[in-house]
């Protein structure tokens, strides 16, 4: 994948040269450049913005120097996706990374000052894209982050490609925790699911630590997760418990559970046999609707 970032500032990406990226880069996986967008000025002092019409506080990016290193970076065959990085911009999730990682080639464009001019997103950009609901000086920090999201989602950059399966919103469940040596660090303990061996059993704890999780932290999260699986008797037991869980925290009854995010979609009586092989070995995946 070759990803170009079109900025005003390219000395604030070399973080992305190094660690993780930066050897993916140097196996070839994935190219990044940073291309200064002041040289394609054609103004006397190669500068890239002016004010604004109507008046207003701030400068706007010129149209004509991004528009020019757009279709340079383009060259003759360009194949791939033309993104804005602007806080109007749909708000980027995983599944827009997913998609994005599948695209050959990027071009990023981070905005500055008060905006760009409408007329060089009109004519070059095909997307807009936010990371979040705030506002920030300009688009370089968005666009590292876009392209460290992006980048670890390409076959070989991870080294093993289960861990961008598992982690948070990939199974659509934020990640459970994790722990590592030693098994107990000032008074407190591995679970003891992770320490037996039973792949069934920390899967199982895995999955409901995550519901867990999602049900107190983003329930409109856990609502999509619960509305588009199939639930099996043995994934129903697994929720129950974690309802329960909610229930003793929350000091309400069971016949309060409904309240709780989601437990409509547990309630149901519409719960289908296990397969042979048990779902329950593979909470996240076997039995989820395509």
């Amino acid at each position: 994948m070759k990803i170009t970032i079109l900025t005003t500032f390219p000395e604030m990406f070399a973080p992305l040269h190094t660690s993780i990226l930066g050897r993916a880069e140097k196996a070839g996986l994935i190219e990044i450049r940073e291309v200064d967008i002041r040289p394609y000025s054609k103004n006397k002092h190669h500068n890239t913005d002016d004010a604004p019409f109507g008046g207003g506080a701030g400068m706007v990016m010129l149209a004509q120097p991004i528009v020019d290193a757009v279709r340079d970076v383009m060259g003759e065959h360009f194949e791939g996706k033309r993104i804005y990085l602007s806080p109007r911009g749909k708000t980027l999730t995983q599944a827009d990374a997913e998609k994005y990682a599948a695209e050959k080639e990027l071009i990023l464009l981070c905005g500055h000052y008060e905006g760009v001019d409408q007329r060089a997103i009109d004519l070059c950009m095909d997307e807009e894209v936010s990371i979040g609901d705030y506002v920030l000086t300009g688009g370089e920090l968005p666009a590292m982050v876009l392209v460290d999201c992006i980048a670890r989602l390409v076959p070989g950059v991870l080294g093993c490609g289960e861990s961008a399966r598992n982690e948070s919103f990939s199974s659509g469940l934020l990640e459970y925790p994790q722990y590592t040596r030693p098994r107990e660090f000032e008074g407190r303990c591995v679970p003891e699911p992770l320490l037996n061996g039973n792949h069934r059993e920390i899967e199982a704890w895995q999955f409901q630590e995550s519901l867990y999780i999602t049900l107190k932290r983003r329930p409109e999260m856990a609502i999509r997760y619960l509305q588009g699986i199939k639930l099996t008797k043995s994934r129903k037991k697994l929720i129950d418990a974690v309802y329960t869980r909610l229930n003793s925290e929350m000091d309400i009854g069971p016949e309060e559970t409904e309240q709780l995010p989601g437990a409509d979609r547990v309630q149901t009586d519409n719960v289908q046999s296990d397969p042979v092989t048990d779902s329950a070995s593979d909470p996240d995946g076997a039995d989820t609707e395509r």
